[in-house]
C-alpha cells in the first residue's frame, strides 16, 4: 500500500515537472478567468489546438466577458464560430452563459454540481473547468487520458465503454495532486497529445516510460483497446443556386437539430434512388413551393462530419412560373455574393463559394 502511494506520488511529480518544462504556449493558459478557460474547453472538444487558437482569440477579442457574450445576437456568435464545426457546442455555450448571467450574477459557478447542470456541460468539461480555474481535485478523462492510462496500467478492456472510463477515472483520482490538479490534468492530456501518440508513440521521450506497464512489456501499441468502427454512411445531396438577376436565394435552417441556425442553399439529400437533380427539385417544391429549372452544374464537393459524410452537387437554377415562397416558415433571403460574409454557413458551403462568386 505504501509502495503504491510512493509510486503515485512519483508519477504525479514527474509528470508535473515535465509539463512545466514542455507545455505548449496557448492563449487560455495565460488566463485564470473561468469564462475564458470554459470557452477553450468547449472549443477544444473534438478539435485540434492549432485550429482552436485563432477562433478562441477572435472570440475573446469580441466577447471578452460573460456580459458581452450574454448580450450578443445569436447570429453574430454563430458567424464567429463558423468553420469550427460541431455547432451545437456554440448553441449550448451561449445558452449556458445566459443562464450564468441571469441566475449566477454573471459568475461561473465554482460548485461542480451546479456547473454540471448548465446546458451542454458534461463530466469532462466540469472536471476541466473546476480543476484549472478553481483548483479542485477533479480528474479529467478524455481520449488522450484514456490512452495514457490504458498503456501505463495495461488496461485491456474496451475503451469505449462507460465501465472503462470509470476505471480510468478511479486511477486518475488516485494520482491527481490536490496542490495542482489543473496542471496535472493538463499534463496528462499534453502527454497524450504530444508523446503518447495513437501511432508511433515516442516512448523514449516519455517522462514516465520506465514505470509504464505496456512499455516494459513491449506492448504499447496494443493499448488502448478500441473496437473497429463501422464505415460511416455517405449521403448524396443536391443544392440549388436559384438565381434572380445578381441575387440568389438562401434559407435558414431550423433553430434545433443539425447545423441549427445556419444559412444554406435550398435542396437536400437523395431518397429512393433519386438523382441529385430530382432531390433538389423535390425539396424546392416542398420547402419553397416552386419548380426550378436546372441550367448547369456549378460544383461538386465532399465534406466529412463526425458520423457521416456528404457529396454535394450544386446546380444553377431559375424559378419556373411560381415565385419562391418559404412554405415551411423558415426565413429566406435574396442576397448577392458580397453579402456572404454577413451570414453563418456550414463549412461544406464554403468549398463551392469561389465557384459561386465567379458566376454572379
Amino acid at each position: 500500500m505504501i509502495g503504491d502511494i510512493i509510486l503515485e506520488k512519483k508519477f504525479s511529480l514527474t509528470l508535473l515537472h515535465w509539463y512545466h518544462d514542455n507545455k505548449r504556449p496557448m492563449p487560455w493558459r495565460e488566463s485564470r478567468d473561468p469564462y475564458h478557460i470554459w470557452l477553450s474547453e468547449v472549443m477544444l472538444q473534438q478539435t485540434q489546438v492549432a485550429t482552436v487558437i485563432p477562433y478562441y482569440t477572435r472570440f475573446i477579442e469580441k466577447y471578452p466577458t460573460i456580459e458581452d457574450l450574454a448580450r450578443a445576437e445569436d447570429q453574430d456568435v454563430l458567424k464567429l464560430w463558423e468553420g469550427l464545426g460541431y455547432y451545437r457546442r456554440c448553441h449550448h455555450f451561449l445558452a449556458a452563459i445566459r443562464q450564468v448571467r441571469t441566475h449566477h450574477k454573471g459568475k461561473v459557478p465554482d460548485n461542480s454540481d451546479v456547473f454540471l447542470k448548465l446546458p451542454g456541460v458534461g463530466a469532462y468539461t466540469t472536471a476541466a473547468v473546476m480543476s484549472i480555474a478553481f483548483g479542485q481535485a477533479l480528474p479529467v478523462v478524455d481520449g488522450n487520458v484514456i490512452r495514457v492510462m490504458a498503456r501505463y496500467y495495461c488496461l485491456g478492456e474496451d475503451s469505449t465503454k462507460a465501465s472503462t472510463r470509470k476505471h480510468i477515472l478511479e486511477k486518475m483520482s488516485g494520482l491527481i495532486p490536490k496542490e495542482s490538479p489543473g496542471d496535472f490534468n493538463q499534463a496528462v492530456m499534453e502527454l497524450g497529445a504530444r508523446v503518447c501518440l495513437p501511432k508511433n508513440p515516442m516512448c523514449p521521450a516519455c517522462p514516465i516510460h520506465e514505470t509504464c506497464c505496456a512499455f516494459k512489456a513491449d506492448t504499447v501499441i496494443d493499448y488502448p483497446n478500441i473496437p473497429k468502427k463501422n464505415r460511416i454512411p455517405e449521403y448524396l445531396v443536391g443544392l440549388a443556386v436559384i438565381v434572380r438577376g445578381k441575387t440568389f436565394l438562401i434559407q435558414k435552417r431550423p433553430d434545433t437539430g443539425h447545423l441549427a441556425g445556419m444559412w444554406e442553399l435550398p435542396g437536400g439529400k437523395t431518397l429512393n434512388n433519386e438523382s441529385m437533380e430530382q432531390a433538389l427539385q423535390r425539396k424546392c417544391l416542398e420547402e419553397l413551393g416552386v419548380h426550378v429549372q436546372i441550367k448547369e452544374t456549378l460544383a461538386c464537393v465532399s465534406h466529412v462530419y463526425s458520423h457521416f459524410k456528404i457529396r454535394l452537387t450544386v446546380f444553377v437554377c431559375h424559378e419556373d412560373k411560381k415565385t419562391v415562397n418559404a412554405l415551411k416558415k423558415q426565413p429566406i433571403l435574396w442576397i448577392t455574393v458580397d453579402d456572404l460574409g454577413n451570414y453563418p454557413f456550414p463549412s461544406a458551403n464554403h468549398k463551392f463559394f469561389p465557384a459561386l462568386c465567379s458566376i454572379l
